[in-house]
């Protein structure tokens, strides 16, 4: 059996590409997520020769519904209704269109949105404190909505050790930094799994991430390098 598993934390990997690769609408940035796990595939079957029967087994992409709540913002007083937003409408194009890709398989956790708020950057509340700026200084784009998820990394670590317990896959492929999935990469490792940490070109990764793997691989890193 040579089948390979792509898990991918869907925040993280939405973050970095945009840091990486820029805005891309939403059509555009789920075809470059799957082109990107083709990569990997390809970069797999050139490690183990031309006569590799690799096969890909599933892609699980790990994400969360937009925030659709109205928020009050404490500079502008006034109420943000994100169901309106540009961003719920196109996170939800968004996974409708990962949808639509061979082999795709979306897992959703869920927003805890009832303590959902507008908090001022650390930065700003830091230089507010010290006297540097007062309360006249501060601008909307001094504040960030905060909310919470739940159950997004529980099932992506359950379901990473769902296919090392069945033996459905002997490798796997994990998109993302997050320590959380430390357990379960060590799960997957003491099954016999391959386990590929791809941090998506991030400077720094935990010890205790880096540590449980069998490798570290990420592919394009720039647009002009792809």
């Amino acid at each position: 059996m040579n089948k390979t598993a792509i898990f991918i934390d869907g925040a993280y990997y939405r973050k970095r590409a945009a840091h990486l690769w820029g805005k891309k609408s939403p059509d555009r940035r789920a075809a470059e997520l799957y082109a990107y796990c083709m990569e990997h595939m390809k970069q797999v079957l050139k490690d183990e020769g031309n006569h590799s029967k690799r096969q890909l087994y599933r892609i699980f992409y790990y994400d969360c519904e937009p925030l659709s709540k109205i928020v009050y913002h404490p500079l502008t007083k006034k109420n943000i209704d994100f169901s309106k937003s540009d961003t719920y409408k196109w996170t939800l194009e968004f996974f409708d269109h990962l949808r639509e890709q061979r082999k795709m398989c979306l897992r959703t956790g869920i927003l805890l949105d009832s303590n959902a708020s507008f908090n001022i950057h650390p930065g700003k509340m830091k230089d507010l404190l010290s006297g540097k700026i007062s309360l006249d200084d501060l601008t909307e784009l001094d504040f960030s909505p905060s909310w919470s998820q739940k159950g997004v990394d529980m099932k992506l670590g359950v379901d990473i050790c769902s296919v090392a317990y069945k033996h459905q896959v002997d490798q796997i492929i994990l998109i993302a930094g997050d320590t959380d999935f430390v357990p379960a990469a060590k799960i997957a490792r003491r099954e016999g799994l391959d386990v590929i940490l791809d941090p998506m070109w991030a400077e720094h990764i935990a010890d205790k991430l880096s540590e449980h793997v069998d490798g570290i691989r990420s592919c394009w890193k720039k647009k002009d390098e792809k």
